[in-house]
C-alpha cells in the first residue's frame, strides 16, 4: 500500500525556517516525482514545488520563489521541505503527493496517494 506521511510542521516566527519531511512507503521513490501542497484556512489548495524523477525542481507558487527548497534522500525514502524566510501568509496544511511518474505535473489531479498533512503556523 502506498502511503506519504508529512511531518516537521508546527509553530515558526517570522522570519524562521522549518523543514518538512514527506516519508513515502509502498514503493520506491527514487524517480518518481513528489509535490508539496498547500493549504490554508478558507482557501484552495495550491501546489508550491514538485521535484521530478532527475531531481528537478518545478515552483509552482511565486510567492515561495527564494525561500523554499525541495530536495530528495533516496537512502530515506523522503522528500524534504526546507522552508526559510517564513511568513504569517504561508500559515497552512502542507502536504505531499506523487505523480508515480517521471515528471512533475501543472494539474493537481495528476497526484495521488496524498499524505494527511503537517501544520505550518507563522506567527509571533
Amino acid at each position: 500500500q502506498v502511503q506519504l506521511v508529512e511531518s516537521g510542521g508546527g509553530l515558526v516566527q517570522p522570519g524562521g525556517s522549518l523543514r518538512l519531511s514527506c516519508k513515502v512507503s509502498g514503493f520506491t521513490l527514487a524517480y518518481y516525482a513528489i509535490g508539496w501542497f498547500r493549504q490554508a484556512p478558507g482557501k484552495e489548495r495550491e501546489g508550491i514545488l514538485c521535484i521530478s524523477g532527475s531531481d528537478d525542481s518545478t515552483y509552482y507558487a511565486d510567492s515561495v520563489k527564494g525561500r523554499f527548497i525541495i530536495s530528495r534522500d533516496r537512502s530515506k525514502n523522503t522528500v524534504y521541505l526546507q522552508m526559510n524566510s517564513l511568513k504569517p501568509e504561508d500559515t497552512a496544511v502542507y502536504s505531499c503527493a506523487t505523480t508515480r511518474a517521471y515528471r512533475c505535473s501543472a494539474h493537481q489531479t495528476d497526484f495521488g496517494s496524498w499524505g494527511q498533512g503537517t501544520q505550518v503556523t507563522v506567527s509571533s
